[in-house]
């Protein structure tokens, strides 16, 4: 759906221009497709849009394309991230039902103008809105309109892969987790007798323990009950990878797989990020929610290197203006995701 006119004008909006400019163009330009059923082939027929897929230049030419998305969601006072073809946009709100600020109506109207005008697609039946708060369901009747098509909040929705619920309890999440890793471990129970151990182990990491540490800084202080879920998936893990028995105990089995429980990995995924946001080397926008504490007066906790824990009323989150609103915004359609103060992720 990538105009090649347009992303021409935009390559140029963001600086790139001389033989640079030329070579992306001719990049994009002169390709053509034809469709083959059986033996029959059809006509060429010539692209006007579109990137190449699988191209290494198709993500940041794509990105290049929906950059001016982001400036006139911001320039209403709404926060944006982007994602490949997934915006997603916040707005706070001081938690009451009465309606929908007209910051996001507007806001909403235009985003449907940019995608007419860059001859993309908006898509309201893939539109999902989360209310992060009580009586979200109360706002049924007065959310803003899509492209004519009213919005209606949802009880979870899936944004990248991750299930989030109204009360951000991660349950759902933790539950689907545990419900698909438990089901890749069955099947991999079937190849047992025929993968070697290292080979056994690459299965069991590419199919499990990847998907329990997926995002798993999001299980930090999860109740025991959901902690517990995927606590058992990793036991399970182990316990097939060495071939322990179900009575045997599972910490020696995770010592010697120099595995960390689930509960560890995730303080360890924390950490990870904390300092990498610290030193420059992950999103500015966690580095800007931390700071170092430094007491009132000289004490022997002045050099510990802690950080600062925000109160539950220490929050102005992305914007001054309130509103609970979060949305993601995809070519293809927009899901929304809607958040009340006063307090911040």
């Amino acid at each position: 759906m990538v105009d090649h006119d347009l992303l021409d004008h935009r390559l140029a909006d963001v600086g790139i221009q001389g033989i640079a400019r030329n070579w992306l163009c001719s990049f994009i330009s002169g390709r053509g497709q034809r469709v083959a059923l059986g033996r029959e082939m059809s006509s060429r027929h010539s692209l006007v849009c579109g990137v190449p897929q699988d191209a290494i230049l198709s993500p940041m030419l794509f990105n290049i394309f929906m950059c001016p998305l982001a400036q006139i969601i911001r320039s209403f006072g709404l926060g944006c991230h982007q994602y490949a073809d997934d915006i997603q946009l916040y707005l706070l709100m001081d938690g009451h039902t009465n309606s929908a600020p007209n910051t996001l109506t507007r806001c909403l109207e235009a985003v449907a103008g940019w995608f007419r005008g860059s001859r993309l697609k908006v898509n309201p039946s893939k539109t999902e809105v989360l209310w992060l708060g009580r009586d979200g369901m109360g706002m049924r009747d007065q959310l803003p309109s899509l492209a004519g098509a009213q919005l209606v909040p949802l009880p979870s929705v899936k944004s990248l892969g991750v299930i989030l619920d109204a009360s951000l309890s991660m349950e759902a999440q933790v539950t689907a987790t545990a419900k698909a890793t438990f089901f890749h471990l069955r099947r991999i129970k079937q190849l047992v007798p025929y993968l070697s151990r290292p080979d056994l182990a690459t299965v069991i990491h590419a199919t499990v323990i990847s998907r329990l540490d997926y995002c798993n800084s999001l299980y930090a202080e999860l109740p025991l009950k959901l902690s517990q879920k995927l606590q058992r998936v990793q036991n399970a893990a182990a316990r097939l990878l060495t071939g322990s028995l179900p009575r045997e105990h599972i910490h020696p089995v995770l010592f010697k797989l120099h595995w960390l429980p689930v509960e560890y990995r995730v303080r360890f995924k924390v950490l990870l990020l904390t300092f990498k946001s610290l030193h420059g080397l992950g999103p500015s926008y966690l580095r800007d929610r931390l700071s170092w504490y430094a007491p009132r007066r000289a004490s022997r906790s002045i050099n510990n290197n802690t950080l600062v824990v925000p109160g539950p009323k220490e929050v102005d989150w992305l914007q001054p203006e309130p509103g609970p609103f979060q949305l993601w915004l995809r070519p293809g359609g927009t899901l929304c995701l809607m958040r009340p103060g006063p307090c911040r992720i």
